[in-house]
């Protein structure tokens, strides 16, 4: 049985020891719950829901809009039965997110196609392998606001994933908390990664942009070396991130600092069937 409730603490009172129990699998489900509880603001219209089996819950989703539906641990079976309480509830599914199987298994039981898939690979930190770099890491604060939003911005445009809310609160709620880390050869900064709250002792690297003007030259590599290092000193004892399957050159990127892939992932535009 599907229940869906629009208050995110009454989710996890449910769903969280749930998610907890495969953490990086679940991070994108537990990411959002640490976040919404360190103040990030959340969309009136979302809503979060849980599958529950013998009185066990076994399945989670959630969709924060205009971000996509997002599928956390959701058996197969469970998928008709949500896309039947999602229509009962008058809801409406443009994009799918979370494992390929899922997101392909629902895009079926929704009754629909799709003509674009943006797919993703998760992957796990072993260890880490700081690459010899110029430059030196060092956490951003509100005086670097300005340049790390252009480039929050500029990553979203890279990879079209502009999904609304205030970009200036965000940035600035992220580096209050500690959470966005530069690299600086000479005296400016050449590369940011954001480091997530923890969650289930596991924290998740992202985003990770490096302007144009300063590729190629190791600044992505160390950075997200020197963020995941922050990662593990500070919050956590487990590091994940998500990279685009479509560039090749991140992928080699990240697994040449110690990163090991776990499942993939994609994100689903659906087209109703005619």
């Amino acid at each position: 049985m599907w229940t869906f409730s629009s208050d995110f603490a009454e989710y996890a009172k449910h769903a969280e020891a749930f998610l907890c129990q495969r953490p990086a699998a679940n991070t994108v489900a537990l990411t959002l719950l640490a976040s919404l509880r360190s103040g990030m603001p959340c969309a009136d219209d979302s809503y979060f829901g849980w599958w529950t089996e013998n009185g066990q819950v076994c399945g989670a989703v959630f969709r924060t809009p205009p971000r996509p539906l997002y599928l956390a641990d959701v058996p197969p079976s469970a998928l008709v039965p949500l896309a039947e309480a999602l229509r009962e509830r008058g809801t409406d599914v443009p994009v799918v997110s979370g494992p390929v199987e899922l997101g392909e298994a629902f895009l079926t039981a929704w009754g629909a196609t799709s003509s674009e898939r943006r797919p993703e690979r998760l992957y796990r930190l072993g260890t880490l392998a700081v690459p010899e770099v110029p430059g030196a890491g060092r956490r951003a604060d509100l005086s670097d606001f300005p340049l790390v939003m252009s480039w929050f911005q500029a990553f979203a445009d890279e990879v079209g994933m502009n999904g609304g809310g205030d970009l200036a609160e965000l940035t600035q709620r992220r580096i209050s908390h500690g959470d966005v880390q530069l690299w600086v050869d000479g005296d400016a900064p050449v590369s940011v990664a954001g480091v997530s709250a923890e969650a289930a002792g596991m924290c998740r690297i992202g985003p990770v942009y490096t302007p144009p003007s300063c590729r190629r030259r190791g600044y992505g590599a160390a950075v997200t070396a020197y963020a995941s290092q922050v990662a593990l000193t500070e919050r956590c004892q487990e590091v994940v991130l998500f990279t685009d399957l479509n560039n090749p050159t991140s992928n080699a990127i990240y697994q040449s600092i110690g990163y090991e892939p776990v499942s993939d992932y994609a994100h689903i535009a659906l087209e109703p069937v005619p």
